[in-house]
């Protein structure tokens, strides 16, 4: 099939843009000197994740044992669940380990720590644990210099569990849109997280692993001495998010939302396309940067941006886009017309939908489907 030929609301991944991304993240790993561990959260779909395997990466970041299980049925054993592991999931983890999974969980807090030694004690069976690492004040994790990361450290060592390392993610670098300014925070990054590490092997706790990322400091960061391994997930697709940080330019998105003209408000400047909110996600995240796009810029069939456009509103199932062209909007737009958005949130967008089409450079299309659900 074709564009042309496809039913809307679609969600589009143009092959060539998203192979070009992941080769500028791998080609800057590699000329970094570390290991690449992406993170499936944002695309969950078997043949993105290939491509990235192909290219040189090793090993997944995922944020749901959905994704680990479904990732691990696909192939791929060396997995990180990044998100604080409760007592309630430790048996759905413990099982996949046990099926050959080399599956690794992360704890920010002594209790959680001492449910997995009490789970493993009684399954007789470990896991490898890694302790998260708050660099930045964004969102979870111990800080570096936290006496709990050595207390919560030897609660799991004592406990027959390995430490396997520490991680951390810099989610704040979203916040900014200046290449110094990012640089700076990659650097914050990256000695919090090691400076975790050295104080945890210190103390006589091994820790072999140190795990930094979020894609605009994996793309900024000037050297990273002392890390192991760069986890980083929406550059796959890139997003208008990730245009105003800076890191990377509409051209580069991968992912789009096809959409049909419905209908038109010509006194309001408006064409109705059936993309709303429900096609697009209702994240709105441009809506606190330098440049606000809306629910998505629109793009012609063929990718480009379409000038005086955009995607000011969105219901359940329609989307409001306005036009400058108001004379012309029924002659511009013409009812059946096919437009493309690209999203604010890639990830939030890739979430509506259970199959994305994958846009191949001859304009064929072939469906890769989208794990969903935790």
């Amino acid at each position: 099939m074709n564009l042309e030929a496809l039913d809307t609301p679609a969600a589009i991944i143009d092959i060539a843009r998203m192979q070009h991304n992941i080769d500028r993240m791998q080609t800057r790993m590699n000329a970094l000197g570390v290991k690449f561990r992406p993170h499936v959260k944002t695309t969950k779909c078997a043949g993105v994740v290939r491509a990235q395997i192909a290219a040189g990466a090793q090993g997944i970041t995922v944020s749901t044992l959905k994704e680990a299980e479904a990732f691990f049925a696909a192939g791929i054993d060396d997995i990180l669940y990044a998100v604080g592991i409760v007592p309630a999931k430790l048996p759905r983890a413990m099982a996949l380990k046990q099926k050959g999974c080399d599956l690794k969980i992360i704890a920010d807090n002594a209790a959680a720590a001492s449910a997995i030694v009490a789970y493993c004690k009684h399954a007789n069976d470990i896991f490898e644990v890694w302790l998260e690492i708050d660099t930045d004040g964004h969102r979870s994790g111990l800080a570096p210099d936290d006496d709990a990361l050595i207390e919560i450290g030897r609660v799991l060592q004592e406990g027959g569990i390995e430490v396997g390392g520490v991680m951390t993610h810099a989610g704040s670098s979203y916040e900014l849109n200046d290449q110094e300014a990012l640089a700076a925070l990659a650097e914050q990054e990256r000695a919090g997280c090691v400076r975790a590490a050295e104080r945890l092997r210190a103390a006589g706790i091994a820790c072999r692993t140190v795990s930094v990322g979020s894609t605009p400091t994996a793309l900024a960061a000037k050297h990273l001495e002392g890390v192991t391994e760069v986890r980083a997930g929406v550059y796959v697709f890139f997003d208008l998010v990730m245009a105003n940080v800076g890191v990377c330019d509409a051209n580069d998105i991968a992912l789009s939302v096809l959409t049909s003209v419905i209908g038109h408000q010509p006194d309001k400047g408006w064409v109705i396309v059936d993309a709303g909110w429900m096609a697009m996600s209702r994240d709105r995240g441009t809506s606190k940067q330098t440049h606000d796009y809306g629910y998505g810029l629109a793009c012609a069939l063929d990718g480009t941006p379409l000038e005086g456009c955009e995607l000011v509103g969105a219901n359940q199932e329609h989307g409001i886009l306005a036009v400058e062209c108001r004379d012309e909007i029924t002659k511009r737009f013409p009812i059946g017309m096919k437009l493309r958005i690209l999203p604010n949130h890639a990830c939030a967008t890739g979430a509506q939908y259970p199959e994305y089409q994958a846009l191949a450079a001859d304009g064929s299309t072939i469906a890769w489907p989208r794990f969903h659900g935790w």
